[in-house]
């Protein structure tokens, strides 16, 4: 093979040639699997270096480039790689996943074929409840026994639906509209090809504690089971320096000085200058605070206002 040829092999993921193809189950009838890729971390230390073939660079050193460029934002070379996915996913599912707009998509159409007969169910002791705190979100679970009654009731549901749905077909009613009243919860199939960097915005936000399990399990299989065999070296900086890190803001900083120095007088004055505080000192509920004092109890650091309580 000439010099030529060989700079232009593409670059390939073995471990990720692996699994090609290969489904992973998510939720109870979900999957999601790997259509085809284009790239690897070699070619993020390429486009880094505006280069092509491999170099003369050590394995160590292209590892050390690719943490640097994810450390520090630079995030042009990761847009060098992209990924393609055949996924089945619950449609409210995908309602929170179609609001990353950066990627190329191709979806299953109700309008000309049949609707996929598979919905997500829900077991009697996964009925979640509503977070007290936070409106978008859930904390803890229903009793089992009111559980069974909501899992009978959401059988009986889809059921009817789909029946629904049936007798409008065989009556000769058009499928865009027939379509109408089926469930949410209906899986819906797509093609969705992204790019590296987008999928890391993506994972970011959907593999997070805070985003709802359903597409939370989805995010996690992405990342655990393909981001990691593609791109190794991209899979350990992102968890090493977005979704396991912890970033502080010029006010937590400035909080930080003081309270580091022992001066929680100052501290407590700082946070109600920063509006964290009513100007008696007195708590009151403060979004930006109390994320501030979650990252402090991770530093088993006690924040000065505390004692207000």
């Amino acid at each position: 093979m000439s010099e030529e040829a060989e700079k232009l092999q593409r670059p390939r993921s073995e471990a990720l040639n692996e699994i090609l193809g290969v489904p992973f189950k998510v939720l109870d009838d979900g999957f999601i699997r790997v259509v085809d890729y284009m790239g690897s971390d070699e070619s993020i230390v390429q486009a880094a270096r505006v280069s092509y073939g491999k170099g003369t660079k050590k394995v160590s050193e292209d590892r050390g480039l690719i943490r640097y460029l994810m450390r520090h934002h630079h995030t042009t070379p990761f847009e060098m790689c992209e990924i393609k996915f055949h996924v089945r996913v619950p449609m409210d599912c995908w309602r929170q996943w179609i609001r990353h707009r950066t990627a190329n998509v191709n979806e299953y159409s109700t309008r000309y074929s049949i609707a996929i007969d598979t919905a997500q169910k829900t077991p009697a002791n996964e009925w979640r409840l509503q977070a007290s705190g936070n409106k978008q979100g859930s904390e803890g679970f229903i009793n089992e026994e009111m559980g069974r009654k909501f899992t009978q009731r959401e059988e009986e549901l889809y059921q009817t639906s789909w029946k629904v749905y049936q007798e409008r077909l065989e009556a000769g009613i058009a499928r865009e509209q027939a379509r109408k009243d089926l469930l949410l919860s209906t899986y819906t199939e797509s093609y969705w090809k992204i790019d590296l960097h987008n999928l890391i915005h993506f994972l970011a936000l959907r593999m997070d504690d805070h985003a709802q399990y359903e597409i939370r399990s989805y995010a996690n299989t992405i990342g655990y089971e393909v981001l990691s065999k593609w791109c190794p070296f991209v899979w350990e900086a992102f968890l090493d320096y977005r979704f396991q890190s912890m970033a502080f803001s010029r006010l937590e900083l400035d909080l930080m000085k003081v309270i580091s120095g022992g001066k929680k007088k100052e501290a407590v004055e700082l946070a109600i200058k920063y509006g964290w505080l009513s100007g008696e000192g007195n708590l009151k509920r403060n979004r930006e605070r109390e994320e501030f004092e979650n990252k402090l109890q991770f530093l088993d650091i006690e924040a000065p206002w505390k004692e207000l309580v």
